[in-house]
């Protein structure tokens, strides 16, 4: 089956107000950032987004938050972006911050029809027992606060030096699974059947969106033709992939980076 659309325009011309969206890229990289941007033309709002962090001011997701179009936030970083603190702590925006790891689980698990999982992750911590601040209001008090979550005692078995075995109960929380509307991902090259590679830090959390995604839109930067790709190198099956969209070579050169360090050297050195 062919999925390639030729427009960003047509790749999210479904995308409507309230949609929740899964968002791939790791810190600015991997960030889908054509269909972001089609998206801020598009204009639409109230949007729910799933993502590691929410770009910075000026790119990726910073440029709906900018526009006001995004309503609701769940990542585990988000120390790059004045606008989201700004936004946050003024209650225009709601925000759970999720650990990353439990995140990456939820994204995960989401995209292979599982529910939820236990976790030790959070135990003992607001995360498990309520109180972490979603939503701020005008004045800066908190108007609507995370719910307890559900915890059990499981048996943990530990092997010891000698070969036995000893069994001890520790707290574990639940979590649930995230699935969303569509999903938004960036990849190093795909085919038309929509198997997708990533490249080094990008792999991070766009499989894992993609697999979340009820609908996944991928934007790839090299289009190859069915057969190209190694099996064995494929990081995402094309089973969870609905549209890709190639990239221009002058899109797909557009990248930022986060930060920027240059080492001094001695003359002559």
């Amino acid at each position: 089956m062919d999925k390639v659309i030729s427009t960003a325009t047509e790749a999210v011309a479904d995308i409507r107000d309230g949609a929740t969206l899964a968002v791939g890229g790791f810190g600015l990289c991997g960030i889908p950032s054509v269909l972001i941007a089609e998206l801020q033309a598009k204009g639409v709002r109230d949007l729910e987004c799933v993502s590691n962090n929410c770009g910075v001011d000026d790119w990726g997701l910073g440029v709906l938050l900018a526009g006001g179009q995004i309503r609701r936030m769940v990542s585990s970083y988000v120390g790059e972006n004045k606008e989201f603190a700004r936004q946050y702590l003024s209650g225009e925006l709601e925000v759970e911050l999720t650990p990353q790891g439990t995140l990456a689980e939820k994204l995960r698990a989401g995209g292979a029809g599982i529910a939820g999982f236990w976790t030790r992750t959070g135990v003992g911590t607001q995360i498990a027992d309520g109180g972490l601040p979603w939503r701020y209001d005008a004045e800066g008090n908190i108007s609507l606060a995370s719910p307890a979550k559900e915890t059990r005692a499981f048996a943990v078995k530990s092997r010891q030096a000698d070969g036995s075995t000893t069994s001890e109960d520790h707290e574990f929380v639940l979590e649930e699974a995230i699935a969303t509307d569509f999903a938004l991902v960036r990849a190093w090259k795909g085919d038309r059947h929509g198997n997708l590679v990533f490249r080094t830090t990008s792999r991070n959390f766009n499989p894992l969106c993609a697999q979340a995604g009820r609908v996944t839109i991928a934007e790839v930067e090299e289009l190859v033709e069915p057969g190209e790709l190694d099996p064995d190198s494929v990081h995402l099956p094309g089973i969870y992939v609905q549209r890709v969209l190639p990239l221009t070579p002058e899109q797909a050169a557009d990248k930022r980076i986060e930060k920027r360090t240059v080492t001094s050297t001695k003359e002559g050195a």
